[in-house]
């Protein structure tokens, strides 16, 4: 195995799907989707085992303030090798300049994970969503 770290879009809308059906992702039943919308992300960095994508991070940003990480996504036969680790350190050192670099941890393990790599869990914050999909 060598990891190729990339801040190229040479991802498929194939490539995609099977990333995000490995952790069971809804985005993974809209591929081409999935696709436009991270080809319009200000940032996307990409993890590859020669030609197979084996991990994803993008963020969404003002331009000047704040980042927004949406996806973090290693397949999970890689996780565990500090794919996900150096995939965030690349987000950090982008927005290194900026205030705030914010994500959301969808549980304790996240939780846990996103402080060991930096991020510092806000208590009495809360996230609020409409989900338009069935």
């Amino acid at each position: 195995m060598h990891i190729t770290f990339k801040e190229t879009r040479d991802f498929t809308a194939q490539n995609l799907q099977e990333l995000f059906q490995s952790v069971s992702w809804v985005s993974a039943s809209y591929p081409d989707r999935l696709k436009k919308a991270l080809d319009h992300c200000e940032t996307v960095f990409t993890a590859w085992d020669n030609g197979r994508l084996a991990g994803l991070v993008n963020a969404i940003d003002d331009g000047e303030l704040t980042a927004y990480v949406h996806y973090l996504c290693v397949r999970p036969e890689y996780q565990g090798q500090g794919i996900g680790r150096e995939l965030l350190r690349r987000i950090k050192e982008q927005y290194k300049s900026y205030l705030y670099i914010i994500l959301i941890a969808e549980n304790e393990a996240l939780i846990n994970y996103y402080k060991q790599n930096g991020f510092e869990h806000i208590n009495g914050r809360y996230v609020i969503m409409i989900q338009n999909f069935s």
